[in-house]
């Protein structure tokens, strides 16, 4: 999901486009951007991806976690991911914010297949705590400092770019999803090979509860809109007291 009202907030802020980056992918989705953001909230030094990549728009698993990788030989050691999801959990409604403390994902595809560079990471990366359990519990703290009743749950990984039928929400929530959405989870795992620390945050954009109501990108982006100012809120916040 790309918030761009937070990138407002950047101060001292140096935008590269992803064009001029050197086999950086380009953002093809409605929406999103296409730019690096370097700067400082909250008195901190942050990079901004303003825009991401999907498996669906043809990237390869490598091509779509390359940003990563550059984060990784920059020496950054904690990302904060977040994406648009769909809320399957009965009480979850349009515009919560969920702290994702695991995720699903049963497609086969992976960014660490192939031979392994062990200047990244090990073989076989452990998946027990990807989502830092410091980080989120500094966030629950901002979330209280700000008044917000952020929601927590388990991220359903599905390649797309389709939505999910009403048989796959039933498997989904049969599985232990709570949300579903497109993103994500590729980036989290080279996050693990790499030994990034994580937080991981869905916006919730849309319910999955009513099998008669059709989703659209249009209703995303509109609920995205709608979250943003409260996302900003919480992210700030969160970055006061890492």
């Amino acid at each position: 999901m790309d918030f761009g009202k937070f990138i407002d907030i950047v101060e001292d802020k140096v935008e590269i486009e992803y064009k001029d980056i050197p086999n950086f992918p380009v953002s093809t989705v409605e929406g999103h951007s296409g730019k690096l953001v370097v700067g400082r909230v909250a008195g901190k030094e942050v990079l901004v991806m303003s825009g991401r990549f999907h498996y669906y728009e043809g990237y390869s698993m490598q091509e779509v976690t390359f940003p990563i990788r550059v984060f990784s030989l920059l020496g950054i050691d904690k990302l904060i991911v977040t994406n648009a999801a769909g809320g399957i959990h009965p009480d979850f409604e349009v515009t919560d914010i969920m702290i994702i403390k695991d995720h699903i994902k049963i497609f086969d595809e992976t960014p660490l297949r192939g031979k392994n560079t062990p200047e990244f990471g090990t073989r076989f990366p452990d998946m027990r705590n990807v989502y830092d359990l410091e980080m989120m519990n500094i966030v629950r703290e901002a979330a209280n400092e700000i008044n917000m009743d952020i929601k927590e749950g388990v991220y359903y990984y599905m390649a797309g770019p389709q939505y999910e039928t009403p048989a796959e929400v039933n498997v989904i929530k049969l599985l232990g999803g709570d949300a579903v959405g497109m993103s994500t989870v590729p980036e989290v795992i080279v996050c693990s090979h790499s030994g990034i620390k994580v937080l991981g945050l869905s916006c919730i954009t849309n319910t999955l509860r009513d099998d008669t109501v059709d989703v659209t990108h249009e209703e995303v982006m509109e609920s995205g809109d709608l979250i943003a100012n409260s996302f900003s809120k919480l992210i700030v916040e969160f970055l006061r007291k890492i």
